[in-house]
């Protein structure tokens, strides 16, 4: 068909038909892989179909990387976040030391980067974001929008972490560090005389900064101002940052990606030559291999690997979404991974090499310092500790904003992902307005957590709609694209889009050990399940009823979608609705012309060998 015929007449190649977004099973015809039922005929009629220019403008509007550097720095400053520093330590120290590394390194090995490569792969692909990869499994199209629906409520108390690392940052500034000097004055009043084993830093951070509630049974509160502002400062910056999509994130990410690490250095550098640093880092190291026995620790390891590498958010596919083609992203999988394993390795040494230094000089065992880990490491456990540092206020500077830079790259990413699904479905909408409406709706739901019940609010949101639900999302992810739109189909599709062989390695896990493994431990997880409280107060029973809710929401479109596409379907029986619904729909591919047609005929190709 002539294109400019085509154009004159109103038709537009369904490849990049996004101004209506019709049901990908409303079309009769769907690709029939494995089996090529179509006549040659209408094979060829369609490969002279796909040449239409609109798809270089959507190239065009949509944008790609500069160059492959700020694609692989920014998958550095997505993957390398707030976890590697304070979650992963703490993980390993409570389930087994040293031994830990073990079933970690298995699950990286084996199911995180090949769920990480394979995010990769769909999203180059397909140069679309975590819904519209769905074009290849129509029914699975509810798996997209209850990862997005999970990745807003990251977003949304992510940010107010970040604001604490910025009311730190500035509050380092004073000429004697406020946590280094109990004051009365906090919160309602404290007994400075009568502290017991209770840190200064931990008053400050409870008492003053927070002003945490010791329960939530009369309400949350209001939202602290100074929190507020803070709040308001992170949005400000995410949005600049990503105002005019990869072409301004992927500038950021240069400094984003590479600052965290001379902070982190010269932090492992002080640590390690502090007096006691060295048994601190023996406790994080020393093995104790019976955990290796416990399900609970595989368990553990599996959350770690998702929550470090940052698959099953949607952030993974956008970013490959917008590089060409032909980049090797096979190389950078393999860079991403072990740089996310050293980063987390080399955090570890760093927070014991300081914990053990505060032992030293309390006498509290590391255990008891650490407690809880998470946000405690973060702002009671290393501010004591610089607190006692020689020129303390330049460290505790470049601490909080490393802390807040590592934020930054992982929260860019999430928003990132959420403003490209919206762009790419109203490409009409210019995108700094889908980018404004989402920060500043994003900062007003963003203050709940920064009332002085914001702790408790932040804990049930990740435990009912963030956890289970990626948990879910990322095994039917797997499930979904390998076992329904089949291995085959999918191994094809990367040998003609990267020139390489896959290998038996990529083959046996993403065909038998992530789909079984991941649902072994997802009926686990459900096993170990408890009622939610936090810090050991138990919630009031209207905020149990509002987590439910908030789990149905995030996944509700996960059967209503799959009721749609069987619905919308064209064939008569049930089982042909199924059948078509599963299959990948006529828009499924690579969005360039000249590309799509090479995939055909590579399709072609393919079945007759």
């Amino acid at each position: 068909m002539d294109n400019r015929k085509s154009m004159e007449s109103g038709q537009t190649n369904p490849a990049f038909d996004h101004d209506t977004e019709k049901s990908d099973t409303q079309s009769k015809s769907t690709i029939e892989f494995d089996s090529f039922q179509k006549p040659v005929g209408d094979f060829d009629k369609r490969l002279s179909e796909v040449s239409d220019p609109e798809a270089d403008n959507f190239i065009s509007e949509r944008g790609q990387w500069s160059n492959q550097l700020e694609f692989l720095l920014s998958c550095i400053s997505m993957s390398v976040g707030l976890g590697n520093v304070w979650r992963f330590p703490v993980i390993a120290y409570q389930n087994g030391g040293g031994a830990f590394l073990i079933p970690y390194l298995v699950v990286l090995i084996f199911v995180g980067r090949p769920i990480y490569f394979l995010e990769l792969c769909i999203g180059q692909f397909s140069s679309q974001t975590q819904v519209k990869i769905w074009r290849c499994n129509p029914l699975f199209k509810g798996v997209g929008y209850a990862s997005m629906i999970a990745t807003v409520c990251v977003m949304s108390y992510y940010c107010s972490i970040m604001a604490l690392t910025i009311f730190y940052f500035f509050a380092s500034f004073t000429k004697e560090l406020p946590w280094s000097k109990c004051n009365p004055d906090w919160g309602d009043g404290v007994d400075c005389e009568n502290l017991g084993n209770t840190s200064i830093a931990e008053i400050y951070f409870v008492k003053e900064v927070l002003k945490e509630k010791s329960d939530i049974n009369d309400g949350i509160g209001l939202p602290e101002w100074r929190l507020t502002l803070c709040l308001l400062t992170a949005w400000l910056v995410i949005f600049f940052s990503l105002i005019k999509g990869v072409k301004s994130s992927g500038k950021v990410a240069y400094f984003t990606a590479l600052f965290p690490y001379v902070v982190l250095l010269t932090l492992l550098v002080r640590g390690v030559t502090l007096e006691g640093a060295g048994a601190g880092i023996e406790q994080f190291l020393t093995p104790d291999w019976e955990q290796l026995y416990n399900p609970k620790v595989w368990y553990e390891a599996v959350s770690q690997c998702f929550f470090s590498l940052n698959t099953g958010f949607g952030s993974v596919i956008m970013f490959a979404s917008y590089n060409p083609i032909r980049h090797n992203i096979y190389r950078d999988a393999i860079i991403l991974s072990v740089m996310d394993t050293l980063t987390s390795f080399i955090a570890g040494i760093t927070v014991f090499s300081v914990l053990g230094y505060l032992s030293h000089g309390t006498g509290i065992p590391v255990s008891k310092i650490l407690g809880s880990g998470g946000t405690g490491i973060a702002f009671i456990s290393y501010p004591t500790a610089i607190a006692q540092f020689p020129v303390s206020q330049l460290f505790a500077v470049l601490f909080f904003l490393m802390l807040f830079t590592l934020g930054i790259g992982s929260a860019t990413a999430s928003a990132g992902a959420i403003i490209s699904l919206f762009a790419d479905r109203y490409p009409h909408i210019k995108r700094w307005k889908i980018t404004t409406a989402l920060c500043a709706t994003s900062f007003l739901v963003g203050l709940l957590y920064v009332t002085p019940g914001g702790q408790f609010i932040q804990y049930l949101v990740d435990y009912f709609g963030v956890a289970f639900v990626i948990f879910l999302t990322s095994v039917l992810e797997v499930i979904g694209i390998i076992w329904i739109y089949g291995l085959k189909n999918f191994i094809s599709d990367i040998e003609f889009m990267l020139d390489i062989k896959i290998g038996w390695y990529w083959k046996i896990c993403w065909g038998f050990v992530i789909p079984v493994g991941l649902t072994v431990i997802l009926i686990y997880s459900f096993s170990i399940a408890e009622i939610v409280t936090y810090n050991s107060v138990d919630y009031p029973s209207s905020a149990i009823i509002s987590g439910w809710l908030l789990a149905i929401i995030c996944l509700l479109p996960l059967p209503v979608c799959a009721f749609i596409a069987v619905y919308k379907s064209s064939a008569s029986s049930l089982l042909g609705k199924l059948k078509e619904s599963t299959s990948p729909a006529e828009n499924w591919g690579p969005v360039h012309p000249k590309h799509r047609k090479e995939w055909f005929e590579f399709k072609q190709l393919h079945h007759r060998d």
